[in-house]
């Protein structure tokens, strides 16, 4: 982590991720930029249904590639560099055949190395093959849940599931919530954790940060009124009340409420629920 001298009050409390892993001077590659227009947190009919979202920095979308299905291609990692628009830090690609792609990049994974996705390949980081291959207590990240579609699990910075066992076509995962869950063991995975570990330490140091990144303020809802939200009105510092408990604008129960739908299909491919944080 990196610490700034209190030379005003936004550097007194501003805290960095680490980021001398990342390749100095580069610039994204243009042919894998697309533009990212800002939605402000409104729908296709113009009304906002997520809070709290408008301005913010213009950025362009990295194209990152999620399948990494080039088997048996090396690819040598060329440059390790910022995106932001996800917490991890990102690794360009050169393969042999002379293709250019933008993967997740792992923890330890430096530029000049080579990374491999086949059938079986060495256990390093940012390797890639299927789950049935990969020796049990391993690491991996960027994992798919169907054959084929590409990584939906572990993509965050930091993050990694481990290996448990393997045992009737399905790989037993720890996921990083604490799940456990079973995957097809033809399912595509990365070796390793992903970069910027240190990312939920961080501490934007003022405001104004925030609203760079687009994030607009919040409210509290003790702090409205009765018509604005369930937790407005009263007299001085009034609870919210235990006995109906906290709620959303709208009135419905917040906090400690499973959403997860009931008979929802994949019930059966859940051995361990994730750990209850209420």
């Amino acid at each position: 982590m990196k610490t700034f001298n209190p030379t005003t009050p936004g550097q007194r409390a501003r805290i960095k991720a680490d980021d001398s892993q990342l390749t100095k001077g580069v610039r994204p590659l243009k042919k894998l930029l697309s533009v990212n227009k800002s939605k402000a947190g409104r729908a296709r009919w113009g009304r906002i249904t997520v809070r709290h979202q408008g301005g913010g920095h213009k950025k362009k979308y990295r194209m990152i590639d999620f399948k990494q299905d080039k088997s048996n291609v090396p690819g040598m990692v060329k440059s390790i560099e910022y995106d932001p628009n996800r917490s991890s830090f990102i690794a360009l690609i050169n393969y042999k055949d002379g293709e250019k792609r933008y993967v997740l990049a792992p923890q330890y994974l430096k530029t000049g190395e080579e990374i491999l996705t086949g059938e079986k390949v060495i256990s390093k980081p940012g390797n890639r093959m299927p789950l049935k291959n990969i020796p049990v207590g391993t690491f991996v990240y960027n994992i798919e849940i169907n054959p084929g579609q590409g990584g939906k699990i572990a993509r965050s910075a930091g993050n990694s599931a481990q290996v448990m066992a393997v045992e009737g076509g399905y790989v037993h995962l720890v996921l990083p919530s604490g799940e456990v869950r079973m995957v097809l063991e033809n399912c595509l995975a990365s070796i390793g954790a992903l970069s910027n570990p240190e990312h939920k330490f961080e501490n934007m140091g003022k405001a104004g940060r925030m609203r760079w990144t687009g994030v607009r303020p919040r409210v509290r809802g003790s702090a409205m009124n009765p018509v604005d939200h369930p937790h407005g009105g009263g007299e001085g510092k009034a609870p919210i009340g235990l006995r109906r408990g906290p709620k959303t604008p709208w009135g419905k129960q917040a906090f400690g409420v499973r959403t997860r739908r009931s008979k929802k299909h994949s019930d059966k491919l859940i051995l361990q629920r994730r750990k209850n944080k209420h």
